[in-house]
């Protein structure tokens, strides 16, 4: 995986601009932060990502996949001001669930999610190289 980097451009902290990478693709669906049962077990913002976080590396090992795979990652909030509160706790749980891999990242304020107790959807693209 390579990440882009324009010349001029200010390093991103926290994702990257942009990810190349060549090999076999795992699409991860949206997740929530409720857990293998379907339940919620907090409506905090920064428990529900961590789970949410903890989902996606579930579906990753299915594919034979793990974090540092992860070449795109999408976040959907339903409040961006929740989203931007949460920074500390966010950033820390994000470190112990996926490490220090950053990959290119988006983050969408949006109306709501299906779920309604959902606060946060998160859905990844992984590319696992043809020589892992």
């Amino acid at each position: 995986m390579d990440i882009l980097q324009p010349p001029g451009w200010p390093r991103p902290r926290g994702y990257a601009n942009g990810i190349a990478a060549r090999g076999r693709h795992v699409f991860v669906s949206g997740m929530i932060g409720w857990n293998a049962a379907g339940r919620f077990e907090s409506d905090d913002f920064a428990a529900q990502a961590r789970q949410a976080l903890e989902n996606v590396v579930a579906v990753l090992r299915e594919g034979g996949a793990s974090p540092r795979h992860i070449a795109r990652m999408t976040w959907y909030v339903v409040d961006k001001h929740e989203y931007l509160a949460a920074g500390k706790a966010l950033g820390a749980a994000y470190r112990e669930v996926i490490g220090d891999h950053y990959p290119a990242m988006t983050a969408v304020q949006v109306a709501a999610l299906i779920e309604e107790r959902a606060r946060v959807e998160i859905e990844v693209t992984a590319v696992v190289p043809d020589e892992d």
